[in-house]
């Protein structure tokens, strides 16, 4: 089945994006860009078809539509952003996604942004954090009872996102910095560990069978390629000052051909 890749332009704001764990550094706005082309570029090549959306001045965040929707093969999640100035991104990702599957919605006072969501199968991760809450999650598991997930909470630290410390590049495996989240909270998958040198190496995008990787990680990225994983690189240095990273940027999932085109051409 043809695989899709939902994207946002980066905001020409981005340097005024929200911050939580890092300190505020001079975003550049045209490298940024451009970096976010070759991620785009690289997804197509990888066999996704895209369907980018505008960014928005006024949107400083816009580019990270992972946080604005779950989507599984059954169903969307329309999350509701623990940042206030977020909530303005859903209309565009909530029309995006409406052609593709039937929506779902979390609603005040809940809290889930889609970075703390981590999909294994049939087992969803999801991560307490600044930005998800107690009743985000608790809506969440109401959302999906009637379907065959098993959603379950995670504890983690020092970072913005559940996915920030722990993603899946495999089937059953999954690329975990153990400083931030305990490997105890993942039951029956294999882990390979950070190198600790390279603490912000815990986000990586799997595409079929291929792991996107931001550059500058090179002794995690030879421990996924020694457990035979291929792995493209794209540089992300510019949005990874915004707290971004490789799974940040997209919204893969799978779709019929017809469904793809009709949703191309609305857009």
């Amino acid at each position: 089945m043809p695989r899709i890749a939902i994207t946002r332009e980066v905001s020409e704001n981005v340097h005024s994006c929200e911050l939580t764990h890092l300190a505020r550094e001079k975003i550049d706005y045209e490298r940024a860009a451009a970096q976010h082309r070759e991620y785009k570029a690289c997804l197509v090549e990888l066999g996704c078809q895209l369907l980018s959306l505008p960014g928005a001045p006024e949107l400083p965040d816009c580019v990270f539509v992972e946080d604005i929707a779950v989507v599984l093969d059954e169903v969307a999640i329309i999350t509701r952003p623990g940042a206030a100035s977020r909530r303005p991104e859903t209309p565009a990702l909530q029309r995006a996604l409406e052609p593709f599957r039937q929506l779902l919605f979390v609603r005040e006072p809940g809290l889930l942004d889609g970075g703390d969501v981590l999909v294994v199968g049939h087992d969803i991760y999801v991560g307490r954090s600044t930005r998800t809450n107690a009743p985000g999650i608790a809506q969440l598991i109401h959302l999906l009872e009637s379907f065959p997930y098993n959603v379950r909470d995670v504890d983690f630290h020092s970072c913005l996102h559940l996915k920030s410390a722990v993603t899946a590049i495999g089937e059953r495996t999954l690329l975990i910095q153990e400083d931030w989240v305990s490997r105890d909270a993942f039951d029956g998958v294999e882990l390979i560990a950070v190198d600790p040198a390279e603490p912000h190496g815990g986000n990586a995008l799997r595409i079929g069978e291929t792991v996107v990787y931001p550059t500058g990680f090179d002794r995690t990225r030879a421990r996924m390629e020694a457990h035979g994983f291929e792995v493209r690189t794209v540089a992300q240095s510019e949005l990874a000052k915004a707290e971004g990273g490789v799974t940040c940027g997209s919204l893969v999932f799978d779709s019929d051909a017809a469904t793809i085109s009709k949703a191309r051409g609305a857009t």
